[in-house]
C-alpha cells in the first residue's frame, strides 16, 4: 500500500454514462475498495484535463496517475503503435482483442513502458466503416468518386485515396452540415458514433468494412505505479482487467443497440464477409509504411498471421 493514503487522478475523454466512463469508474470504484480506501482513484470525464496528447504527456510526467488513450494519437510517442492505424490490419474486434490480450499485445505495451506509461488492460474502441448518402459499399469500385471524411491522418487520407474515393479531412463537428448540403458523399466511424451524432438521418448507406480496428489501453503514469508495492499493484491490474472486459461488453450491446435503432430509422447496413479485395488496394500503403519503419515489419507481419 502507499505509506498513506493517496487519491490518484485519471483522465478521460468520454461523457458520464459512456461504457469506458462506466468501466472506468468501476475500476476506481473497485481500487479503493480493495486497498481499504489507501489509494483513491478519481477518474475526469469529459476531457476536462485537457486533450488526448495532453493527457498523455501529463501522465508520462507523472502530472497525471492514469488515463483511458486511444493508440491512434500515441503514435509521435511511442512510434510502435502507428501499426495500429494501418487499414484493414485487423479483421474483426475479436481478433484484435486476441492480439492485444496476447504477445503481440505485450510488444506494443513494452514499447509504451519504455515511454513511462504502464498499459493494465486493453480496452475497445469499435470497427469503424464508411457510411454515405448515395449507395451501398460491397467492393473497392463502389468508392469510386465519393468524397469522404477522414480523420487528419495521412493513413487515413491513403486508404481512401487507394480505394478511388477522394478523401476529405475536416473536423468531426462539421460532418452532419457537410453531409446534408453535399459538400462530402460520406465519411466512416462506428455504429455508436454515426448514431449519436444523427449522422444516419442524411447518410442512409452504413457498409461495414469494419476498415480500422484500434485498441485503447487503461495505462498507468509508471512514477505512479513504481510507487505502490507488489499487492496493491496486483489490485490495481485485476480492477484494470475487470474494467476491460466489462467495456468490452458494454461497447458491444451499444454497437448492437445503435444498429437496430439506425436500421429503424431506415439506414441499409450491409456487411462485407471477404475484405481480400479491400486488404489487397492497401498493399503500397503497407508497403510504403515498412519502407519508413523497417523495424515494425515483424509486428505488421505477426499481426496479420493471426487472422
Amino acid at each position: 500500500m502507499p505509506a498513506q493514503a493517496e487519491d490518484w487522478r485519471g483522465w478521460n475523454v468520454h461523457p458520464d454514462g459512456y461504457p469506458n466512463s462506466v468501466a472506468l469508474k468501476d475500476f476506481a470504484d473497485e481500487v479503493s475498495e480493495k486497498t481499504d480506501g489507501e489509494l483513491n482513484p478519481k477518474v475526469y470525464n469529459n476531457a476536462v484535463l485537457g486533450d488526448q496528447p495532453d493527457a498523455i504527456e501529463q501522465t508520462r510526467s507523472g502530472a497525471l496517475d492514469f488515463g483511458n488513450f486511444n493508440m491512434g494519437p500515441m503514435g509521435p510517442i511511442v512510434p510502435e503503435t502507428d501499426v495500429l492505424s494501418l487499414p484493414f490490419l485487423f479483421t474483426s474486434v475479436d481478433q484484435m482483442y486476441r492480439v492485444m490480450d496476447g504477445d503481440i499485445g505485450q510488444r506494443f505495451a513494452d514499447a509504451l513502458a519504455k515511454k513511462d506509461l504502464i498499459v493494465l488492460s486493453w480496452f475497445g474502441s469499435g470497427a469503424r466503416s464508411f457510411y454515405n448518402t448515395d449507395h451501398p459499399i460491397e467492393k473497392p469500385d463502389d468508392l469510386k468518386g465519393l468524397k469522404l471524411r477522414v480523420m487528419n491522418n495521412d493513413l487515413y487520407v491513403q486508404m481512401v485515396d487507394a480505394l478511388g474515393g477522394n478523401a476529405t479531412p475536416m473536423s468531426y463537428g462539421e460532418v452532419f452540415q457537410s453531409l446534408k448540403t453535399g459538400v462530402i458523399d460520406g465519411a466512416e466511424n462506428n455504429f455508436p458514433s454515426f448514431d449519436s451524432s444523427n449522422h444516419y438521418e442524411v447518410a442512409k448507406y452504413f457498409s461495414e468494412t469494419e476498415h480500422l480496428i484500434i485498441p485503447e489501453c487503461l495505462c498507468v503514469a509508471a512514477s505512479s505505479w513504481n510507487a505502490l508495492d507488489e499487492d496493491t499493484q496486483k489490485i490495481v491490474r485485476t480492477a484494470a482487467e475487470n474494467a476491460a472486459t466489462e467495456q468490452r461488453k458494454l461497447w458491444a450491446e451499444g454497437v448492437e443497440k445503435s444498429r437496430e435503432d439506425v436500421e429503424a430509422a431506415g439506414v441499409k447496413v450491409n456487411e462485407i464477409d471477404d475484405k481480400a479485395a479491400f486488404q489487397k488496394r492497401m498493399e503500397p500503403i503497407y508497403q510504403a509504411f515498412i519502407e519508413s519503419h523497417p523495424d515494425m515489419k515483424s509486428l505488421i507481419d505477426d499481426i496479420r498471421a493471426t487472422q
